[in-house]
């Protein structure tokens, strides 16, 4: 009898825990940032959308690309959803095993990595063919943003910022020796981004113009020879039209002929009569396909989502709660500036041609999942902005 009158009680007990336990999860929901869910959702959806297009048009295996890349985006999805509710402070204890362990996978490179097109960028675990230097550029952005974030870390100690800028420089020559030339330079780009925003005096920045102005002409000479022709092509487009100059004549036809409205999908003409390289119409010239299909139109609203979603990158910064936040997100949202710029400045012939993809339109399963790592980690900064 007694066991019958305290059943309600603790029913009620269930009910009641299970509405807290929504009401959090509602609470938790609406605090995410739509900004960046909207401009980086529309970007996927544009990114499967070409690499279908230029999957019809290529054949073969690449047929069944967008297929691949979906289950990307649903893996990267699940891992950007556990980030995202979990805390980025928790990322900063783990940053320095993350970082080893992406070192380790560059090493193995060289051992088994596999060749292609004369670079060995690429590990292969049981089918699923990976590539290490994505994942650290997540790994390299994490542990120097932690690091310069600490209140015992002096960013214009020499001796502080040297050994800041050797945990940069070590992904950086592992990935140059693969050889890719365009990566590496972007663990560059981290770290000047992480110690400007840091507060790094004038005088180093200074500085390291007047060294870099010295130092990289001089570092020609040691380039591989098609590093050099890509150069000396990019400088004089009639040097070697059928051959280096080739690709970079293609994708400015491709992106010109467009036009106004594009030529409609799975309508372009440069990809289908293969004048763009098949191998990376989906990938590092997925940009030239958009063009020449969706037009001026289509291009302009691909970049106004880019800045969307940089936007949201560089408003979570601001609105972090510490240090840590606010440089790892000010990190990211110049990593996915970097590459936005140098693969559209590719596209348009205003760059040398080099292997940096789109975030979150290029086809490939490591790009989009550390994408995502980046993106799951903003949420995260940003939801906890206010304490939480």
């Amino acid at each position: 009898m007694k066991h019958i009158f305290q059943l309600p009680n603790e029913t009620d007990q269930e009910i009641s825990y299970l509405l807290n336990l929504a009401l959090k999860f509602k609470s938790r929901l609406l605090s995410l940032d739509p900004l960046q869910i909207i401009a980086a959702g529309l970007l996927i959806i544009l990114g499967s959308t070409f690499i279908y297009s230029a999957g019809q048009h290529v054949g073969g295996a690449m047929m069944n690309a967008w297929e691949k890349q979906l289950m990307w985006v649903l893996v990267g999805f699940l891992i950007w959803l556990i980030l995202s509710y979990t805390n980025y402070n928790i990322l900063a204890i783990v940053a320095p095993i993350f970082y080893i362990i992406t070192i380790i996978l560059l090493v193995m490179i060289f051992f088994m990595g596999i060749k292609i097109y004369g670079a060995r960028r690429w590990l292969d675990f049981g089918g699923f063919r990976m590539q290490p230097s994505e994942f650290a550029k997540v790994s390299c952005l994490l542990l120097i943003s932690y690091i310069a974030s600490r209140k015992e870390f002096g960013i214009n100690r020499i001796s502080h910022l040297f050994g800041l800028f050797i945990l940069a420089a070590i992904p950086f020559v592992l990935v140059l020796k693969q050889p890719d030339l365009g990566s590496s330079l972007i663990f560059i780009v981290i770290f000047a981004t992480v110690v400007f925003c840091a507060k790094v005096s004038w005088k180093w920045i200074l500085a390291v113009i007047v060294a870099c102005a010295i130092v990289v002409p001089c570092t020609y000479p040691f380039l591989h020879d098609y590093q050099k022709e890509r150069i000396l092509v990019f400088f004089d487009p009639e040097r070697d039209p059928m051959n280096q100059g080739w690709t970079s004549r293609q994708t400015l036809l491709s992106v010109g002929s467009g036009g106004f409205s594009g030529k409609g999908l799975l309508q372009g003409t440069q990809n289908t009569l293969g004048f763009l390289p098949q191998s990376v119409s989906n990938s590092d010239l997925i940009f030239s396909v958009i063009a020449e299909e969706s037009g001026f139109i289509g291009s302009l609203s691909m970049i106004i989502m880019y800045g969307l979603l940089i936007f949201s990158m560089m408003r979570t910064a601001f609105l972090a709660k510490d240090q840590f936040g606010y440089l790892f997100a000010s990190g990211a949202a110049m990593l996915f500036f970097e590459h936005l710029f140098i693969n559209i400045g590719m596209n348009i012939r205003l760059m040398p041609i080099t292997g940096i993809p789109l975030p979150l339109i290029s086809y490939g399963g490591s790009f989009m999942l550390s994408s995502m790592i980046c993106l799951g980690i903003l949420q995260s900064i940003y939801m906890r902005r206010n304490n939480n």
